[in-house]
């Protein structure tokens, strides 16, 4: 028999479950199936569009330690044996502040016994513990955190506040529901689609990056992010959009297909992942020319229905933009919000 090598962690306010465990997540191809299946159940009982598979969650947990390491960000509780919750901590420098992300997943059996309030407290001191490592706070300070919650989620919404957070933004999920009638709308005089050569990786994801410098807490690029995106194995850059006026770049759509989350959907989608257009090339109807551009390769893919997200206040107003694509709000969500004191973060709206 073989003998197990996890470190139990002692967690402030655990419920008292039988059998109940806590420790760092396993990183091995089993524990990723198994954890992906147990995020794939909560979603959907949440109505959430998010079903990974292990192999995507770990790309996305691998990609870069900077940003989140299992070994020591991530948090997974059993009973018995038994996985019944998942969560985490990230860190990202967003327009050069640092800023933690913390996230989590419980079993829908396991809800309401107190384990969702758990993790998010040993997700908070884990937030607070690495940010005094690295220097992003003093000792008796704390780290500005964010934490996402569907507006379906009251449960996951109450614990959120009972930790001190507060309501500072919303994210829309828009679906356009077919593929079909998308808008004839022509480029702009002077701009030219151009596939996407892998010499040019770099300089369109940099002027992405300006693009989106616009936007409410971007995140800063990071060369380790750059190399994991071109790594993965559903990468597909003929379906992405490039615009170019001569030698500059002035629009770009990140299109891409999770063909094992639309297998256990049981839907034929693509997504819309990053949509952006450099300053002075915006009120040209350049962003309606790329997306439309974006949703006829999707269908060229075989695929019937496209998604996005998109921030409410969305400084470009994109909102109104996919709105007149023929895309409609599916799913809103909330952003909840810790400021950093004296950190300039955000307060309640």
């Amino acid at each position: 028999m073989a003998v197990s090598t996890d470190t139990w962690l002692d967690l402030a306010d655990a419920p008292s479950i039988d059998g109940l465990r806590f420790r760092r997540p396993r990183r091995d191809a089993a524990e990723y199936e198994a954890l992906a299946e147990l995020i794939g159940v909560a979603s959907r009982a949440d109505d959430i569009p998010w079903f990974p598979s292990g192999a995507m969650l770990r790309d996305e947990w691998e990609d870069d330690p900077a940003v989140f390491d299992p070994g020591s960000d991530g948090i997974v509780a059993e009973v018995v044996g038994r996985l019944v919750a998942v969560a985490g901590t990230d860190r990202a420098l967003r327009v050069g502040r640092p800023v933690y992300q913390a996230w989590g997943h419980v079993g829908p059996a396991w809800r309401r016994r107190g384990i969702g309030r758990a993790v998010l407290r040993e997700n908070l001191r884990r937030a607070n513990e690495r940010a005094v490592t690295l220097g992003d706070i003093a000792a008796r300070g704390r780290a500005e955190v964010r934490s996402l919650a569907g507006e379906a989620e009251p449960g996951h919404q109450a614990i959120l506040t009972a930790a001190g957070m507060v309501p500072i933004r919303w994210i829309f999920l828009m679906l356009r529901p077919t593929l079909d009638d998308i808008p004839d709308t022509p480029l702009p005089t002077g701009i030219e689609l151009r596939p996407v050569e892998p010499d040019q990786h770099r300089a369109l994801i940099l002027a992405e990056h300006e693009a989106f410098r616009d936007h409410w807490e971007h995140r800063d690029f990071s060369e380790a992010g750059f190399t994991a995106l071109f790594e993965r194995s559903e990468l597909d850059t003929s379906l992405w959009v490039a615009a170019w006026d001569g030698d500059e770049i002035a629009g770009v759509v990140q299109s891409w297909i999770w063909a094992d989350e639309n297998e256990r959907l049981g839907v034929q989608r693509g997504w819309l992942e990053r949509i952006s257009v450099r300053r002075p090339w915006r009120r040209r109807g350049l962003g309606r020319a790329i997306t439309a551009e974006a949703l006829r390769r999707l269908r060229t893919a075989g695929l019937a229905d496209a998604m996005l997200g998109v921030d409410a206040d969305n400084p470009t107003g994109a909102l109104g933009l996919y709105a007149g694509m023929g895309f409609e709000v599916a799913q809103r969500s909330i952003i909840y919000g810790r400021p950093a004191p004296d950190s300039g973060g955000p307060v309640a709206s």
